[in-house]
């Protein structure tokens, strides 16, 4: 598949037909929103505006997210329509994060991920104690808290263990790396998150043996095409491994409606 073709799997799979644990999908002429069942933020995946109506139909999603008391993020890719609508959503109180870059990959059989040997204390991680390492990790690599991502996290292990596998490397003791994925529902696409490791144990091919252990598991599961939303700082190992850069997205933060 070219670059296209991979973009419009994603494109249909994973922002206009996307189902996500924890959330329910609503969608209108001109969005697609998922509703936070757990008074989390919201989110919009996919929108379909033009210059003529893009205010009026932001205005209408903060009004309908303030009545349900629920703030939320409005994903804008770089191909997306106009293409000044992340600005436009500036111009209308959203704080725009940092770019990320989409990165999708196929697997087959004969990917090198797929025959990786790792030669380190990678472990599974299905428990509650597991997640609050991830949780300590997080906080002491990025220093913000992760409390509500160690909540959904576990949530989500305990009702849907076979859609999130979650993985740690530890060193004494010490959990120094950490990664999970999703197996997206009804798609063909597992989606990789975290990939965060300790300054110190940085340079020890962690993040690789997690992105292997994580490939693996997805092949095995029937999703052939893994996607991240890659930082700076991974877009580079990804590469290596095979994965195309797509786009870029922007998480599009709501003026808060609470």
């Amino acid at each position: 598949m070219d670059k296209n073709e991979l973009l419009s799997l994603f494109h249909k799979e994973l922002r206009q037909e996307a189902q996500v644990k924890g959330y329910r999908r609503e969608e209108t002429e001109h969005v697609v929103r998922h509703i936070s069942q757990f008074g989390e933020k919201g989110f919009i995946v996919s929108s379909n505006v033009n210059e003529g109506d893009v205010r009026e139909i932001i205005k209408n999603e903060l009004n309908y997210f303030s009545n349900i008391e629920q703030d939320f993020e409005w994903k804008v890719y770089n191909y997306d329509k106009p293409d000044s609508l992340k600005d436009i959503l500036k111009q209308e109180g959203f704080t725009i994060d940092d770019p990320e870059a989409l990165m999708v990959m196929k697997l087959d059989n004969q990917h090198p991920l797929l025959n990786n040997d790792q030669h380190v204390n990678l472990k599974e991680i299905t428990d509650e104690q597991g997640i609050q390492d991830i949780i300590n990790l997080e906080d002491a690599i990025w220093n913000v808290p992760h409390a509500e991502l160690g909540e959904r996290l576990w949530r989500d292990k305990q009702n849907n263990p076979e859609s999130l596998y979650i993985y740690g490397i530890y060193e004494d003791g010490q959990l120094v790396s950490a990664a999970w994925m999703y197996l997206e529902k009804n798609s063909s696409f597992a989606s990789l998150w975290g990939g965060s490791t300790l300054p110190l144990f940085r340079g020890k091919g962690y993040y690789t043996a997690l992105l292997a252990t994580r490939a693996k598991k997805a092949y095995e599961n029937g999703h052939p095409f893994l996607t991240v939303d890659a930082s700076p700082m991974s877009r580079p190992i990804l590469e290596k491994c095979g994965f195309l850069c797509l786009a870029y997205s922007y998480g599009c933060q709501s003026p808060t409606t609470k």
